[in-house]
């Protein structure tokens, strides 16, 4: 089974991406399945309804998300209506939405993934490491493939987390920090892993942001207006290549693509 996960989507650029690069990825590597991090998808910061119908009418199967996935404040009313839909499972409970999903491929094989939030300067939520052990554990019962999306700033949390669940899910993935790291690998136990799988969107930026708004920022510390950049647009992501009945990756590739524009 290959599965094909998609860095964070930032703004509209990072959906065209989407939209007009997705096809040949998925059928050039055999993809059998799509997931892809949305939570900067609408403008930057969180998503509408429109914008999930608009990934979801992309051929994404499974969209993760992270901390500013509560940015517009209409995904309360919608974010319990898509199932694979999900927001970090160590959020506190009564938060609305679900952690975790089981969906299929076209062949019928069940994949678990599972979405988690880091603590190392983030805002503090539940223990991800206690948390994926409880949810790995009742995903297990359904299927041996299962995909971490743990949304974290800290490189030394996330590889943390990678050598914690190795062998005990089919991958461990960094997304947050929109910078796409060089550290893909199979750990020894069968999980693949990287720090970050990278940014799908505009790349003359500041991870997707205008340079000079940012840049203002630093120099003056006054809140301004971030409005995402429009050119140099990539695709970034990973392959990831499971063995079906174990669970174990035998491969992860790094997948940057630019978009003709």
């Amino acid at each position: 089974m290959k599965i094909l996960f998609i860095g964070d989507i930032v703004g509209k650029p990072g959906r065209r991406a989407v939209k007009e690069l997705l096809p040949s990825l998925v059928s050039g590597h055999d993809v059998d399945m799509v997931i892809a991090n949305c939570e900067n998808a609408a403008s930057g910061f969180g998503i509408t309804r429109e914008v999930v119908e608009e990934l979801y009418d992309s051929h994404i199967d499974v969209l993760t998300s992270g901390n500013h996935v509560w940015d517009k404040k209409e995904v309360m009313e919608f974010i319990d209506d898509y199932e694979s839909l999900i927001r970090p499972a160590n959020y506190p409970a009564g938060v609305p939405g679900a952690g975790s999903v089981l969906m299929p491929t076209v062949s019928g094989q069940y994949v678990g993934v599972l979405n988690l939030a880091g603590r190392i300067f983030m805002h503090p939520v539940d223990c991800p490491f206690t948390v994926a052990k409880k949810e790995i554990e009742r995903l297990k019962s359904r299927t041996s493939v299962i995909i971490v999306d743990i949304h974290a700033e800290a490189t030394s949390e996330k590889r943390a987390l990678g050598w914690y669940l190795d062998g005990e899910v089919s991958a461990v993935l960094g997304t947050h920090t929109h910078v796409q790291t060089a550290d893909n690998e199979v750990l020894p136990n069968g999980t693949a892993y990287i720090s970050d799988a990278g940014m799908t969107g505009p790349f003359d930026s500041v991870i997707g942001i205008k340079k000079d708004t940012i840049i203002e920022r630093f120099l003056t510390q006054i809140p301004n207006r971030f409005d995402v950049a429009k050119n140099d647009v990539r695709l970034q992501g990973v392959v990831i290549d499971i063995d079906t009945q174990s669970g174990r990756a035998n491969a992860i590739e790094r997948i940057s693509v630019k978009l003709n524009q």
